[in-house]
């Protein structure tokens, strides 16, 4: 049993850290507070290869495994939310074409993301189907050697700036959530359109839009895998990327417990420094002790994927646990800092914002706890 990280991983670590102090920290409340997104710092986290980490080499990718991706997502995290969560939105959008796509497909559709600065999103979730699927609306007819697609989804990431799109649509609404195909869509495709960019409470760095489909013709030849097999193409999707979401809000929990640290080190009252007195001091203590434990769980499952070992219900443990502890450890940062903590001048004000989100996206802790119940009963059933 080995916790270390390799060399390369460390060199990866530290750069990332180099970035996300240098890059994304200093200009983070500004673009939060303009709700705007942040061009220039994307081109530079396209230049050392953070648009493109899951992307295998052989298309011009970085390749990163899933425990590169979680160290790199951690550093991200820590430096601002909302621009990790555009970043690592373009992994999501592209692990369906790395997992399922043919190699004409990975080709045609990966390698130019590669090439440019260029942003991918995931269009799983709409109005009425959040987090059940069997609720989409959206439809792909197919005619000839092609599918018209029609309909809409919704708090798509990178929608409004994303030249492609993995889509999910229903070839067979009478099977609910079997039914539904996924689809690789070019979003300058006649007939695609984008709403307005979302006015959120937290992550605001981030693009996030409603996509509508409106007689969208797209060839055949971008069907992943085969009708009816985009709930598995989903959900093996969302086990990746539920370890990257889980580092993202450790990188967020750590770097609002070291503002709170160094606040209650300074801070004096009573003739002495808060951290001295032990109901701030157990606080600290409880903080630090949960942010490990997150990131432990965060590892394993990354270890687990890594290693080709189905990780569902690790991957839904590390997500719903990191994020409870982002949500917990930004919460107490702001108690802590009192009303310095409340204001916008100081950055828990916005991480405490941030932390929210973590628990919602990518399928709600609810759902991850639904997935957890399904996976340790079924292992009950199987056992009886």
């Amino acid at each position: 049993m080995d916790f270390s990280l390799n060399e390369q991983q460390l060199e990866l670590k530290d750069l990332t850290h180099q970035f996300a102090a240098k890059e994304m920290r200093p200009v983070a409340g500004e673009y939060d507070e303009k709700n705007e997104f942040p061009v220039e710092v994307m081109k530079k986290a396209f230049e050392v290869g953070f648009l493109t980490s899951g992307i295998p080499v052989e298309f011009g990718g970085t390749g990163f495994s899933t425990m590169d991706n979680v160290v790199v997502c951690e550093e991200l995290g820590w430096g601002c939310s909302g621009m990790y969560t555009s970043m690592m939105a373009n992994t999501l959008a592209t692990t369906p074409i790395v997992l399922f796509g043919t190699e004409e497909q990975k080709k045609e559709f990966l390698t130019p993301l590669t090439r440019e600065m260029s942003f991918a999103c995931f269009g799983l979730t709409e109005r009425e189907a959040g987090s059940d699927n069997s609720m989409i609306r959206t439809t792909a007819v197919k005619n000839g050697d092609h599918y018209i697609i029609n309909g809409s989804k919704t708090f798509i990431t990178n929608a409004g700036i994303a030249k492609l799109g993995v889509i999910f649509a229903s070839t067979d609404p009478s099977r609910g959530a079997r039914g539904l195909s996924a689809f690789i869509v070019p979003m300058d495709t006649p007939g695609v359109s984008v709403g307005k960019h979302e006015n959120k409470m937290g992550h605001r760095a981030s693009n996030t839009a409603e996509i509508y489909l409106d007689e969208v013709k797209i060839p055949a030849t971008n069907l992943l895998k085969r009708e009816g097999f985009g709930f598995i193409i989903a959900m093996k999707t969302l086990d990746f990327a539920r370890p990257a979401v889980g580092a993202g809000a450790v990188g967020l929990a750590r770097a609002a417990y070291e503002e709170a640290l160094k606040y209650a080190q300074n801070r004096v009252q009573f003739g002495k420094p808060i951290a001295s007195f032990q109901y701030n001091a157990f606080k600290l203590a409880e903080m630090i002790t949960e942010i490990e434990g997150a990131r432990l769980l965060v590892y394993r499952s990354a270890w687990m994927l890594d290693n080709n070992m189905k990780a569902s219900k690790e991957s839904a443990m590390a997500k719903v646990v990191a994020t409870d502890v982002a949500m917990k450890v930004t919460t107490e940062a702001v108690q802590l800092m009192g009303g310095y903590g409340y204001m916008k001048e100081y950055p828990v004000e916005k991480m405490m914002r941030d932390a929210k989100l973590f628990q919602i996206y990518e399928g709600t802790n609810e759902i991850q706890k639904h997935v957890i119940s399904l996976e340790i009963l079924g292992s009950m059933k199987n056992i009886g």
